[in-house]
Order: structure tokens, then C-alpha cells, then sequence
């Protein structure tokens, strides 16, 4: 009669350990749906909001003090390519300080192929000595477990490698937030081969939150993602009901069958909601819950 509780246990735990600190991406276009997600949120939850072109410092910071102001944690981006001049990121930074949420930071190259000012990458920022000067504790730094579009392999590597040194040196915590993805294979992988390279940041791995197929593929596409039909239906999802909305679930739970060892360390989840916050908040909070049953 216990056969079936010895089986259920461990997967339960490895569920509870992923989804424990668990943190969101949000956008200012954003700021309107945090009232309704703040509730079902744990107090305190991490929310990374994103550094978009089309939205304005005023924007992301008003999506910074709303976040804050619900109780919840605001981890702004630092796009370095965005940034025109070093008193730019000087005077974002101090904004953010001032606002008493520069602690952590996500820092990431951004987009443009040719930068807007003196910060080619994310490394460039990290040694310009402006986050000590205003106090930055913890940085956030992109991981790629299914590659990137624009980017070799080698070069995404060497990367990681690089900020995660010059953190260090600059004494200050790193961290590492993936790209989100279907498949489990490629994030073990990485996974593995992140720790085999004596890096120990915590990891926070990219999940789609509740969405359709549809909705989906367009934001793989955009990304560079993995997105084909067997990929989508081992992850619940169906070509021919497009618009059919899905949460996580499966990919939630394989990824826990993999991480019921401690060997790969602190392992958590990042929700991508694409569009969907307070569902995918909605999700997390009843996804949770389950496992307490």
C-alpha cells in the first residue's frame, strides 16, 4: 500500500523545491494587471520588469514603484546597448536607487546590433563601476540553453563565464535567468554543464506561462525557440486548436523528474507570461497548492 506514496513523495518535493522562489517577467504596458496578480502572489515574489524600446524610463520606472508598492520585489533590466552615454546609466540607476530598488538588477546587451552609446554587452556595464556606486547587491544575467539567434554558441558561453567572474570580482551576488523553452533535454544539458564549469549563481530557468499554441509559437519564433509540432504536443499543446489556452504543467513536472537530485544546486522557475499575468499568477498560486495536497 505504500508503493504508490514512496513514488509521489519525492516528485512532490522536487516540485515544492523548483517553484520556491520562483520569479515574473513583466513589461510597463504591464503596470495595469498588477493589482489583480499581487494577490495571488507570494508577498515579496520577484518580478523582473523588461527593458523595452517602445516604453519610456517613466513607464518602467511607474512599473518599478507599482510593484513595490503591492509588496512584491521589482528587479529592473539594464538594457547596455540602450544606454546613450554613461550618465544616462548613471541617472537611471540613481532613479532606481532613489526608489530604493537597485539592489538587484537584470543586466542584458539588448537588441540593437550596433549600441546606442558606450556599452557594447551586459559585461560592460557589470565593469563600469556604476553599480557599486549605487549600491547593487545581486545581478541577474541571461542564460541560453537552447542557443540564441543571433548568437554562437561559443560566444554565449564565454559570456556566462566572463559576467560571472566580473561579478564576483566586483563583489557583487550573480544570478542566472534562462530563455524560456519546451523541451527538458537541452535545459539539463546546459545545466549540467554549467555546474561542471564551477559556476554555483542560482538559476532561474524560463517557463511559458498559461497561453495557446498560437500565442506560443509566435513568441518562439521570435526568440529562437524550439516551437515544432512534436515539441508543442509533448508539451500539451495542440496545432489543431490554436487558440486553446495551456498552462505549464507537463514541462513544470519533467523538469522536476530531473532535479530531484541536489547536484545541480539552487534551480528555481521564471515565468514569461506573454501578456498574461494575472493568469499566470492564477496558475502558479493553484499550481502550488496542489503540491500541498
Amino acid at each position: 500500500m505504500n508503493a504508490p506514496v514512496l513514488q509521489i513523495v519525492p516528485e512532490r518535493n522536487a516540485l515544492v523545491r523548483l517553484l520556491a522562489g520562483h520569479s515574473l517577467e513583466i513589461t510597463a504596458r504591464e503596470t495595469g494587471d498588477l493589482a489583480g496578480a499581487a494577490p495571488l502572489l507570494v508577498p515579496g515574489t520577484r518580478l523582473s520588469v523588461t527593458f523595452l524600446p517602445k516604453e519610456s524610463v517613466d513607464k518602467r520606472l511607474a512599473a518599478v514603484a507599482e510593484t513595490k508598492r503591492l509588496g512584491l520585489a521589482p528587479v529592473a533590466h539594464v538594457a547596455a546597448r540602450r544606454m546613450r552615454s554613461a550618465d544616462e546609466l548613471d541617472s537611471y540607476l540613481g532613479a532606481l536607487a532613489d526608489m530604493g530598488a537597485v539592489e538587484e538588477l537584470f543586466i542584458i546587451a539588448g537588441d540593437p546590433d550596433t549600441p546606442d552609446g558606450p556599452y557594447e554587452d551586459a559585461l560592460a556595464v557589470i565593469r563600469s563601476g556604476l553599480l557599486q556606486r549605487h549600491g547593487v547587491k545581486r545581478v541577474g544575467i541571461g542564460g541560453y540553453p537552447e542557443a540564441h539567434p543571433k548568437i554562437s554558441d561559443a560566444k554565449l558561453w564565454q559570456a556566462l563565464l566572463d559576467k560571472n567572474t566580473a561579478l564576483a570580482e566586483a563583489g557583487i551576488e550573480a544570478a542566472i535567468l534562462t530563455q524560456f523553452g519546451f523541451r527538458t533535454e537541452p535545459v539539463f544539458d546546459w545545466l549540467n554543464r554549467v555546474r561542471d564549469a564551477g559556476v554555483t549563481a542560482p538559476i532561474r530557468l524560463g517557463v511559458p506561462g498559461p497561453a495557446s499554441a498560437a500565442t506560443l509559437m509566435r513568441f518562439a519564433a521570435r526568440c529562437g525557440v524550439a516551437a515544432s509540432r512534436g515539441v508543442l504536443s509533448k508539451y500539451g499543446l495542440s496545432l489543431t486548436k490554436l487558440m486553446q489556452p495551456t498552462g505549464p504543467d507537463k514541462y513544470v513536472r519533467a523538469l522536476a523528474q530531473g532535479l530531484r537530485s541536489d547536484r545541480l544546486g539552487d534551480v528555481g522557475l521564471h515565468f514569461y507570461p506573454f501578456g498574461g499575468l494575472v493568469e499566470t499568477a492564477a496558475w502558479i498560486r493553484a499550481f502550488s497548492a496542489m503540491q500541498g495536497d
